[in-house]
Protein backbone atom coordinates (compact mmCIF):
# COMPACT_ATOMS: atom_id res chain seq x y z
CA UNK A 1 0.00 0.00 0.00
CA UNK A 2 1.33 3.37 -0.50
CA UNK A 3 2.23 5.86 2.26
CA UNK A 4 0.65 9.68 1.61
CA UNK A 5 3.34 11.91 2.40
CA UNK A 6 2.53 15.51 3.34
CA UNK A 7 4.62 18.33 3.40
CA UNK A 8 2.65 20.43 5.38
CA UNK A 9 4.15 21.79 8.55
CA UNK A 10 3.26 21.59 12.29
CA UNK A 11 -0.27 22.98 12.73
CA UNK A 12 -0.54 23.61 9.34
CA UNK A 13 -4.20 22.20 9.30
CA UNK A 14 -4.95 24.54 12.35
CA UNK A 15 -3.09 27.33 10.56
CA UNK A 16 -5.10 27.12 7.06
CA UNK A 17 -8.23 26.78 9.24
CA UNK A 18 -7.10 30.00 10.85
CA UNK A 19 -6.72 32.07 7.92
CA UNK A 20 -10.40 31.00 6.32
CA UNK A 21 -11.57 31.75 9.95
CA UNK A 22 -10.28 35.29 9.91
CA UNK A 23 -11.75 36.02 6.54
CA UNK A 24 -15.27 34.62 8.04
CA UNK A 25 -15.20 36.90 10.89
CA UNK A 26 -14.86 39.53 8.80
CA UNK A 27 -17.19 38.61 6.00
CA UNK A 28 -19.87 37.79 8.65
CA UNK A 29 -19.66 40.87 10.28
CA UNK A 30 -20.11 42.15 6.63
CA UNK A 31 -22.81 40.28 6.03
CA UNK A 32 -24.49 40.67 9.28
CA UNK A 33 -24.56 44.61 8.92
CA UNK A 34 -25.47 44.08 5.44
CA UNK A 35 -28.60 41.82 5.85
CA UNK A 36 -29.38 44.28 9.07
CA UNK A 37 -29.32 47.40 6.30
CA UNK A 38 -31.39 45.52 4.26
CA UNK A 39 -33.69 44.11 6.48
CA UNK A 40 -34.07 47.77 8.21
CA UNK A 41 -34.65 49.34 5.04
CA UNK A 42 -36.71 47.02 2.60
CA UNK A 43 -39.31 45.63 5.49
CA UNK A 44 -40.32 42.06 6.12
CA UNK A 45 -41.87 42.00 3.04
CA UNK A 46 -39.30 42.93 0.71
CA UNK A 47 -37.08 41.03 2.31
CA UNK A 48 -39.37 37.77 1.99
CA UNK A 49 -39.56 38.80 -1.49
CA UNK A 50 -35.70 38.77 -1.83
CA UNK A 51 -34.74 36.00 0.35
CA UNK A 52 -37.77 33.90 -2.49
CA UNK A 53 -35.57 35.01 -5.96
CA UNK A 54 -32.72 34.18 -3.95
CA UNK A 55 -33.34 31.05 -3.24
CA UNK A 56 -34.79 30.33 -7.02
CA UNK A 57 -31.51 31.95 -8.28
CA UNK A 58 -29.13 30.24 -6.10
CA UNK A 59 -31.09 26.94 -7.14
CA UNK A 60 -30.58 27.86 -10.64
CA UNK A 61 -26.38 28.42 -10.00
CA UNK A 62 -26.56 24.75 -8.60
CA UNK A 63 -26.85 23.66 -12.15
CA UNK A 64 -23.84 26.23 -13.18
CA UNK A 65 -21.32 24.96 -9.93
CA UNK A 66 -21.73 21.35 -11.68
CA UNK A 67 -20.28 19.97 -8.39
CA UNK A 68 -16.66 21.95 -10.34
CA UNK A 69 -15.68 23.12 -6.63
CA UNK A 70 -14.79 20.07 -5.13
CA UNK A 71 -13.16 18.08 -8.04
CA UNK A 72 -10.75 21.46 -8.51
CA UNK A 73 -9.71 21.65 -5.48
CA UNK A 74 -9.35 18.05 -4.92
CA UNK A 75 -7.60 17.63 -8.27
CA UNK A 76 -5.00 21.01 -7.39
CA UNK A 77 -4.17 19.31 -4.52
CA UNK A 78 -3.46 15.60 -6.67
CA UNK A 79 -2.10 17.48 -9.78
CA UNK A 80 -0.96 21.16 -9.14
CA UNK A 81 0.02 21.43 -12.53
CA UNK A 82 -2.43 20.85 -13.77
CA UNK A 83 -4.34 23.89 -11.70
CA UNK A 84 -4.65 26.55 -15.22
CA UNK A 85 -6.14 23.83 -17.23
CA UNK A 86 -8.69 23.16 -14.14
CA UNK A 87 -8.98 26.73 -13.99
CA UNK A 88 -9.69 28.01 -17.12
CA UNK A 89 -11.84 24.85 -18.01
CA UNK A 90 -14.18 25.57 -15.21
CA UNK A 91 -14.51 28.80 -16.23
CA UNK A 92 -15.29 28.31 -19.25
CA UNK A 93 -17.99 26.06 -18.38
CA UNK A 94 -19.83 27.90 -16.03
CA UNK A 95 -19.54 31.15 -18.37
CA UNK A 96 -21.71 29.05 -20.92
CA UNK A 97 -23.78 27.50 -18.85
CA UNK A 98 -25.24 30.86 -17.08
CA UNK A 99 -27.70 31.95 -19.96
CA UNK A 100 -29.31 28.60 -20.08
CA UNK A 101 -30.25 28.44 -16.49
CA UNK A 102 -31.28 32.37 -16.13
CA UNK A 103 -33.50 31.27 -18.89
CA UNK A 104 -34.78 28.13 -17.27
CA UNK A 105 -35.22 29.76 -13.78
CA UNK A 106 -37.44 32.93 -15.23
CA UNK A 107 -39.98 30.11 -17.05
CA UNK A 108 -40.06 28.27 -14.00
CA UNK A 109 -41.20 31.61 -12.09
CA UNK A 110 -43.61 31.93 -14.95
CA UNK A 111 -44.82 28.54 -14.30
CA UNK A 112 -45.44 28.93 -10.99
CA UNK A 113 -47.56 32.23 -11.36
CA UNK A 114 -45.54 34.97 -10.29
CA UNK A 115 -45.84 38.28 -11.37
CA UNK A 116 -43.84 40.01 -14.04
CA UNK A 117 -41.51 41.86 -11.28
CA UNK A 118 -40.85 38.91 -9.50
CA UNK A 119 -39.70 37.23 -12.82
CA UNK A 120 -37.46 40.25 -13.92
CA UNK A 121 -36.21 40.46 -10.12
CA UNK A 122 -34.94 36.61 -10.58
CA UNK A 123 -33.30 37.05 -14.48
CA UNK A 124 -31.37 40.22 -13.09
CA UNK A 125 -30.36 38.50 -9.95
CA UNK A 126 -28.90 35.82 -11.84
CA UNK A 127 -27.11 37.42 -14.49
CA UNK A 128 -25.58 39.70 -11.60
CA UNK A 129 -24.33 36.93 -9.74
CA UNK A 130 -22.34 35.87 -12.54
CA UNK A 131 -18.98 38.07 -12.25
CA UNK A 132 -18.60 37.35 -8.15
CA UNK A 133 -19.01 33.12 -8.92
CA UNK A 134 -16.18 33.63 -11.54
CA UNK A 135 -14.15 35.36 -9.31
CA UNK A 136 -14.87 33.07 -6.53
CA UNK A 137 -13.61 30.02 -8.93
CA UNK A 138 -9.95 31.20 -8.27
CA UNK A 139 -10.55 30.48 -4.86
CA UNK A 140 -10.72 26.53 -5.75
CA UNK A 141 -7.16 26.65 -7.24
CA UNK A 142 -6.00 28.84 -4.03
CA UNK A 143 -7.78 26.44 -1.36
CA UNK A 144 -6.51 23.50 -3.11
CA UNK A 145 -2.98 24.79 -3.48
CA UNK A 146 -3.48 25.18 0.78
CA UNK A 147 -3.63 29.21 0.20
CA UNK A 148 -6.04 30.02 2.50
CA UNK A 149 -4.66 32.98 3.04
CA UNK A 150 -5.73 34.41 -0.55
CA UNK A 151 -8.96 32.45 -0.57
CA UNK A 152 -9.99 34.06 2.61
CA UNK A 153 -8.47 37.57 1.53
CA UNK A 154 -10.62 36.70 -2.29
CA UNK A 155 -14.19 36.19 -0.01
CA UNK A 156 -13.25 39.53 2.26
CA UNK A 157 -12.99 41.29 -1.07
CA UNK A 158 -15.98 40.34 -2.70
CA UNK A 159 -17.96 40.83 1.01
CA UNK A 160 -16.44 44.08 1.66
CA UNK A 161 -17.11 45.46 -1.90
CA UNK A 162 -20.90 43.90 -1.77
CA UNK A 163 -21.06 45.80 1.22
CA UNK A 164 -19.90 49.11 0.07
CA UNK A 165 -21.45 48.78 -3.53
CA UNK A 166 -25.17 48.36 -1.16
CA UNK A 167 -25.13 50.85 1.17
CA UNK A 168 -24.27 53.57 -1.60
CA UNK A 169 -27.54 52.19 -3.73
CA UNK A 170 -29.38 52.71 -1.03
CA UNK A 171 -27.70 55.82 0.02
CA UNK A 172 -28.97 56.93 -3.61
CA UNK A 173 -32.55 55.76 -3.17
CA UNK A 174 -32.10 52.50 -4.58
CA UNK A 175 -34.01 49.56 -3.94
CA UNK A 176 -33.91 45.57 -4.97
CA UNK A 177 -33.22 46.42 -9.00
CA UNK A 178 -30.41 49.10 -7.42
CA UNK A 179 -29.13 46.38 -5.26
CA UNK A 180 -28.62 43.76 -7.89
CA UNK A 181 -26.83 46.52 -10.10
CA UNK A 182 -24.38 46.97 -7.00
CA UNK A 183 -23.44 43.44 -6.64
CA UNK A 184 -22.88 43.04 -9.83
CA UNK A 185 -20.13 45.48 -10.02
CA UNK A 186 -19.07 44.30 -6.61
CA UNK A 187 -18.47 40.85 -8.80
CA UNK A 188 -16.38 42.55 -11.21
CA UNK A 189 -14.07 43.91 -8.49
CA UNK A 190 -13.53 40.29 -7.47
CA UNK A 191 -12.96 39.13 -10.31
CA UNK A 192 -10.31 41.35 -11.49
CA UNK A 193 -8.69 40.65 -7.69
CA UNK A 194 -8.89 36.75 -8.31
CA UNK A 195 -6.71 37.22 -12.01
CA UNK A 196 -4.68 39.73 -9.96
CA UNK A 197 -3.93 37.18 -7.30
CA UNK A 198 -3.44 34.28 -9.27
CA UNK A 199 -0.45 35.58 -11.75
CA UNK A 200 1.67 37.20 -8.74
CA UNK A 201 1.57 33.55 -7.49
CA UNK A 202 3.15 32.32 -10.92
CA UNK A 203 1.02 29.55 -11.05
CA UNK A 204 0.46 27.82 -14.79
CA UNK A 205 -1.17 30.23 -17.37
CA UNK A 206 -4.87 29.82 -17.61
CA UNK A 207 -6.37 27.55 -20.36
CA UNK A 208 -9.55 25.90 -21.31
CA UNK A 209 -9.74 22.20 -22.91
CA UNK A 210 -12.44 20.67 -24.32
CA UNK A 211 -10.86 17.38 -22.79
CA UNK A 212 -10.74 18.96 -19.29
CA UNK A 213 -14.39 20.44 -19.57
CA UNK A 214 -15.68 16.99 -20.33
CA UNK A 215 -13.91 15.47 -17.42
CA UNK A 216 -15.53 18.64 -15.01
CA UNK A 217 -18.79 17.65 -16.67
CA UNK A 218 -18.62 13.59 -16.16
CA UNK A 219 -16.75 13.86 -12.73
CA UNK A 220 -19.17 16.00 -11.44
CA UNK A 221 -22.74 13.95 -12.14
CA UNK A 222 -22.67 12.13 -8.73
CA UNK A 223 -21.44 15.86 -7.24
CA UNK A 224 -24.13 17.64 -9.48
CA UNK A 225 -26.85 15.12 -8.25
CA UNK A 226 -25.81 15.65 -4.10
CA UNK A 227 -25.62 19.43 -4.25
CA UNK A 228 -29.14 19.21 -6.36
CA UNK A 229 -31.23 17.13 -4.03
CA UNK A 230 -29.27 19.94 -1.22
CA UNK A 231 -30.33 23.08 -3.02
CA UNK A 232 -34.20 21.96 -3.92
CA UNK A 233 -34.60 21.79 -0.03
CA UNK A 234 -34.19 25.77 0.33
CA UNK A 235 -36.23 26.23 -3.20
CA UNK A 236 -39.44 24.36 -2.21
CA UNK A 237 -39.92 25.45 1.25
CA UNK A 238 -39.18 29.24 0.04
CA UNK A 239 -42.17 28.58 -2.64
CA UNK A 240 -44.07 26.46 -0.39
CA UNK A 241 -43.70 29.61 2.13
CA UNK A 242 -44.35 31.91 0.17
CA UNK A 243 -47.33 30.35 -1.45
CA UNK A 244 -49.36 28.63 1.39
CA UNK A 245 -48.38 32.07 4.10
CA UNK A 246 -47.43 35.45 3.21
CA UNK A 247 -44.34 37.34 2.59
CA UNK A 248 -43.91 38.75 6.22
CA UNK A 249 -43.83 34.52 6.92
CA UNK A 250 -41.00 34.30 4.32
CA UNK A 251 -38.94 37.27 5.68
CA UNK A 252 -38.86 35.84 9.21
CA UNK A 253 -37.66 32.67 8.00
CA UNK A 254 -35.38 34.19 5.49
CA UNK A 255 -33.85 36.03 8.58
CA UNK A 256 -33.64 32.81 10.98
CA UNK A 257 -31.97 31.39 7.93
CA UNK A 258 -29.49 34.08 7.45
CA UNK A 259 -28.46 33.52 11.25
CA UNK A 260 -27.98 29.56 11.00
CA UNK A 261 -26.16 30.48 7.95
CA UNK A 262 -23.63 32.18 9.35
CA UNK A 263 -23.70 30.20 12.72
CA UNK A 264 -22.55 27.09 9.90
CA UNK A 265 -19.62 28.99 8.67
CA UNK A 266 -17.09 27.78 11.23
CA UNK A 267 -17.84 24.21 9.53
CA UNK A 268 -17.44 25.35 5.93
CA UNK A 269 -14.48 26.85 7.12
CA UNK A 270 -12.82 23.38 8.81
CA UNK A 271 -13.97 21.16 5.83
CA UNK A 272 -12.68 23.71 3.33
CA UNK A 273 -9.25 22.99 4.92
CA UNK A 274 -8.93 19.48 5.45
CA UNK A 275 -10.55 18.62 2.45
CA UNK A 276 -7.28 18.57 0.56
CA UNK A 277 -5.45 16.31 3.33
CA UNK A 278 -8.72 14.12 3.04
CA UNK A 279 -7.81 13.79 -0.27
CA UNK A 280 -4.23 12.99 -0.73
CA UNK A 281 -4.84 10.67 2.42
CA UNK A 282 -7.50 8.96 0.71
CA UNK A 283 -4.55 6.31 -0.72
CA UNK A 284 -3.67 5.24 2.55
CA UNK A 285 -6.72 3.73 4.86
CA UNK A 286 -4.76 4.50 7.79
CA UNK A 287 -3.55 7.93 7.37
CA UNK A 288 -7.48 8.57 6.22
CA UNK A 289 -8.88 7.48 9.74
CA UNK A 290 -6.63 9.66 11.74
CA UNK A 291 -6.93 12.92 9.90
CA UNK A 292 -10.83 12.03 9.51
CA UNK A 293 -10.61 11.44 13.08
CA UNK A 294 -8.71 14.18 14.28
CA UNK A 295 -10.69 16.67 12.30
CA UNK A 296 -14.11 15.11 13.47
CA UNK A 297 -13.56 15.41 17.04
CA UNK A 298 -13.09 19.17 16.25
CA UNK A 299 -15.84 19.66 14.40
CA UNK A 300 -18.31 17.94 16.18
CA UNK A 301 -17.42 19.57 19.81
CA UNK A 302 -17.74 22.62 17.93
CA UNK A 303 -21.01 21.69 16.49
CA UNK A 304 -22.36 20.76 19.52
CA UNK A 305 -21.46 24.40 20.93
CA UNK A 306 -23.03 26.19 18.51
CA UNK A 307 -26.01 23.80 18.82
CA UNK A 308 -26.64 24.23 22.50
CA UNK A 309 -26.04 28.22 22.16
CA UNK A 310 -28.52 28.59 19.19
CA UNK A 311 -31.24 27.09 21.54
CA UNK A 312 -30.13 29.21 24.47
CA UNK A 313 -29.51 32.62 22.92
CA UNK A 314 -31.98 32.34 19.85
CA UNK A 315 -33.35 35.84 20.87
CA UNK A 316 -30.11 37.82 21.09
CA UNK A 317 -29.14 37.66 16.98
CA UNK A 318 -32.28 38.74 15.83
CA UNK A 319 -32.61 41.08 18.42
CA UNK A 320 -29.57 43.03 17.44
CA UNK A 321 -29.62 42.27 13.35
CA UNK A 322 -32.81 42.09 12.52
CA UNK A 323 -34.58 43.78 15.89
CA UNK A 324 -37.23 41.98 17.78
CA UNK A 325 -40.03 44.42 17.08
CA UNK A 326 -40.15 43.18 13.96
CA UNK A 327 -38.85 39.92 13.08
CA UNK A 328 -39.79 38.58 16.62
CA UNK A 329 -41.08 35.31 15.35
CA UNK A 330 -37.22 34.64 13.79
CA UNK A 331 -36.57 33.87 17.13
CA UNK A 332 -38.82 30.64 17.26
CA UNK A 333 -37.55 29.78 14.25
CA UNK A 334 -33.87 30.01 14.51
CA UNK A 335 -34.35 28.29 18.08
CA UNK A 336 -35.92 25.17 15.98
CA UNK A 337 -32.70 25.06 13.84
CA UNK A 338 -30.73 24.36 17.26
CA UNK A 339 -30.69 20.97 16.34
CA UNK A 340 -30.54 21.19 12.35
CA UNK A 341 -27.20 23.42 12.74
CA UNK A 342 -25.36 20.23 14.66
CA UNK A 343 -26.42 18.11 11.95
CA UNK A 344 -25.30 19.89 9.38
CA UNK A 345 -21.69 20.28 10.85
CA UNK A 346 -21.72 16.52 10.72
CA UNK A 347 -23.13 16.00 7.57
CA UNK A 348 -21.05 19.04 5.78
CA UNK A 349 -17.90 16.78 7.05
CA UNK A 350 -19.09 13.43 6.10
CA UNK A 351 -19.73 14.76 2.70
CA UNK A 352 -16.31 15.65 1.76
CA UNK A 353 -15.30 12.77 3.82
CA UNK A 354 -17.06 10.75 1.40
CA UNK A 355 -16.23 12.73 -2.00
CA UNK A 356 -12.15 12.12 -1.19
CA UNK A 357 -12.78 8.54 -0.37
CA UNK A 358 -14.53 8.55 -4.17
CA UNK A 359 -17.67 7.60 -3.06
CA UNK A 360 -20.16 10.72 -3.60
CA UNK A 361 -22.31 8.40 -5.99
CA UNK A 362 -23.29 6.37 -3.27
CA UNK A 363 -24.23 9.60 -0.71
CA UNK A 364 -26.11 11.58 -3.91
CA UNK A 365 -28.71 8.82 -3.73
CA UNK A 366 -29.10 8.94 0.18
CA UNK A 367 -29.48 12.49 -0.76
CA UNK A 368 -32.22 12.31 -3.05
CA UNK A 369 -34.19 9.77 -0.49
CA UNK A 370 -33.92 12.13 1.83
CA UNK A 371 -35.18 15.16 0.18
CA UNK A 372 -38.29 13.22 -0.98
CA UNK A 373 -38.92 12.68 2.47
CA UNK A 374 -37.96 15.69 3.91
CA UNK A 375 -40.39 17.96 1.46
CA UNK A 376 -43.13 15.93 1.55
CA UNK A 377 -42.75 16.35 5.23
CA UNK A 378 -42.96 20.47 4.44
CA UNK A 379 -46.13 20.15 2.96
CA UNK A 380 -48.01 18.93 5.93
CA UNK A 381 -46.38 20.62 8.60
CA UNK A 382 -46.04 24.22 7.13
CA UNK A 383 -50.04 24.28 7.36
CA UNK A 384 -50.04 22.44 10.44
CA UNK A 385 -47.75 25.52 11.95
CA UNK A 386 -49.31 28.00 10.43
CA UNK A 387 -52.62 27.33 11.58
CA UNK A 388 -51.18 26.44 15.04
CA UNK A 389 -48.63 28.89 15.80
CA UNK A 390 -48.87 31.55 13.16
CA UNK A 391 -45.64 31.09 11.85
CA UNK A 392 -44.86 28.40 9.19
CA UNK A 393 -41.52 28.72 9.01
CA UNK A 394 -41.28 26.29 12.01
CA UNK A 395 -42.93 23.48 9.65
CA UNK A 396 -40.05 23.97 7.30
CA UNK A 397 -37.15 23.22 10.39
CA UNK A 398 -39.06 20.43 11.78
CA UNK A 399 -38.87 18.78 8.56
CA UNK A 400 -35.24 19.39 8.27
CA UNK A 401 -34.42 17.79 11.38
CA UNK A 402 -35.60 14.79 9.71
CA UNK A 403 -34.09 15.09 6.82
CA UNK A 404 -30.63 15.77 7.97
CA UNK A 405 -31.04 13.19 10.91
CA UNK A 406 -31.08 10.39 7.95
CA UNK A 407 -28.36 11.79 6.11
CA UNK A 408 -26.24 11.52 9.66
CA UNK A 409 -26.67 8.14 9.43
CA UNK A 410 -26.90 7.51 5.98
CA UNK A 411 -23.39 9.22 5.67
CA UNK A 412 -22.02 7.05 9.03
CA UNK A 413 -22.64 4.09 6.86
CA UNK A 414 -20.84 4.92 3.95
CA UNK A 415 -17.92 6.18 5.17
CA UNK A 416 -18.04 3.61 8.15
CA UNK A 417 -14.51 2.38 7.94
CA UNK A 418 -12.99 5.54 8.81
CA UNK A 419 -15.15 5.44 12.06
CA UNK A 420 -13.66 3.29 15.07
CA UNK A 421 -14.85 2.85 18.84
CA UNK A 422 -12.79 5.92 19.41
CA UNK A 423 -14.85 8.10 17.24
CA UNK A 424 -17.96 7.11 18.84
CA UNK A 425 -16.64 7.63 22.23
CA UNK A 426 -15.82 11.09 20.72
CA UNK A 427 -19.32 12.01 19.89
CA UNK A 428 -20.72 10.68 23.06
CA UNK A 429 -18.98 12.87 25.37
CA UNK A 430 -19.40 15.72 23.10
CA UNK A 431 -23.28 15.45 23.31
CA UNK A 432 -22.88 14.52 27.17
CA UNK A 433 -21.27 17.82 27.41
CA UNK A 434 -24.07 19.80 25.49
CA UNK A 435 -26.47 18.08 27.56
CA UNK A 436 -25.21 19.28 30.53
CA UNK A 437 -24.60 22.90 29.38
CA UNK A 438 -28.05 23.09 28.15
CA UNK A 439 -29.43 21.99 31.47
CA UNK A 440 -27.60 24.59 33.27
CA UNK A 441 -28.00 27.19 31.50
CA UNK A 442 -31.38 26.65 31.28
CA UNK A 443 -32.18 26.35 34.94
CA UNK A 444 -29.67 29.49 36.01
CA UNK A 445 -31.41 33.21 36.44
CA UNK A 446 -31.34 35.32 33.64
CA UNK A 447 -28.72 37.54 33.36
CA UNK A 448 -27.13 39.81 30.65
CA UNK A 449 -26.37 37.41 27.47
CA UNK A 450 -23.32 39.41 26.83
CA UNK A 451 -21.65 37.32 29.75
CA UNK A 452 -24.14 34.78 29.83
CA UNK A 453 -22.67 33.57 25.60
CA UNK A 454 -18.77 34.00 27.32
CA UNK A 455 -19.95 32.15 30.13
CA UNK A 456 -21.37 29.51 28.63
CA UNK A 457 -18.69 28.92 26.43
CA UNK A 458 -16.22 28.88 29.04
CA UNK A 459 -18.37 26.13 30.92
CA UNK A 460 -18.37 23.76 27.80
CA UNK A 461 -14.86 23.64 26.81
CA UNK A 462 -13.92 23.28 30.81
CA UNK A 463 -16.36 20.37 30.99
CA UNK A 464 -15.10 18.87 27.66
CA UNK A 465 -11.51 18.73 28.72
CA UNK A 466 -12.38 17.40 32.04
CA UNK A 467 -14.15 14.05 30.78
CA UNK A 468 -12.09 14.05 27.33
CA UNK A 469 -14.37 15.25 25.12
CA UNK A 470 -11.57 17.68 23.52
CA UNK A 471 -8.11 16.03 23.85
CA UNK A 472 -4.74 17.65 25.13
CA UNK A 473 -3.37 17.16 21.28
CA UNK A 474 -6.33 18.99 20.29
CA UNK A 475 -5.13 22.07 22.42
CA UNK A 476 -1.37 21.30 21.13
CA UNK A 477 -2.90 21.45 17.77
CA UNK A 478 -5.13 24.62 18.38
CA UNK A 479 -1.90 26.37 19.86
CA UNK A 480 0.94 25.22 17.33
CA UNK A 481 0.62 27.73 14.67
CA UNK A 482 1.30 30.81 17.80
CA UNK A 483 4.72 28.76 18.87
CA UNK A 484 7.45 30.50 17.53
CA UNK A 485 9.60 26.90 15.98
CA UNK A 486 12.93 25.60 17.75
CA UNK A 487 15.87 25.98 15.89
CA UNK A 488 17.24 23.55 14.22
CA UNK A 489 20.98 22.43 16.24
CA UNK A 490 23.85 21.54 13.11
CA UNK A 491 25.05 17.56 13.63
CA UNK A 492 28.85 17.42 14.51
CA UNK A 493 30.66 17.06 11.22
CA UNK A 494 31.90 13.78 12.27
CA UNK A 495 28.29 12.61 13.12
CA UNK A 496 27.37 13.69 10.26
CA UNK A 497 29.39 11.32 7.98
CA UNK A 498 27.56 7.95 6.83
CA UNK A 499 29.28 4.72 6.51
CA UNK A 500 32.44 5.24 8.43
CA UNK A 501 31.82 3.10 10.77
Amino acid sequence: MTTVKSSSRPGGMVRNVLHLGLGQVVTTILTILLSATMARTLGSSDFGLLYLVTSIATFAYVFVDWGHGQIVVRDTARYPERSGDLLGSALAVRAATILVACIVAVATTWMLGYDVRTRVLTGVLILSWLPQYLGLTFGWIFRGSELMDRDAMLSVALKLATFATSIACFALGGRLFGLMFAWSVAGCLTLVIGIVVYRRLHLPAIRASMSTSRQLMKDGVPLIAMTLATAIGPFFSANILYKITSPAVVGWFGAASNINGTLIAPATILVMAVFPRLSRAAADAAEFKRTFGVSFRMLLQLGVLVAVGTYLFADVPVELIYSLQKFGPAADVLRAFAPVALFLYVDVYLGVAIVAAGKAGRLAGAKVISVVVTSALVFVLVPFCQARFANGGLGVVYATVIGEALMVVTGSVIIREAIDRSTISDACRSLIVGAVVLLLFRNLPAFSPFLAIPLCVLVFAGLSLLIGAMKRSDVEMLLAPFRKPLPVRSAPAAESITGDQ
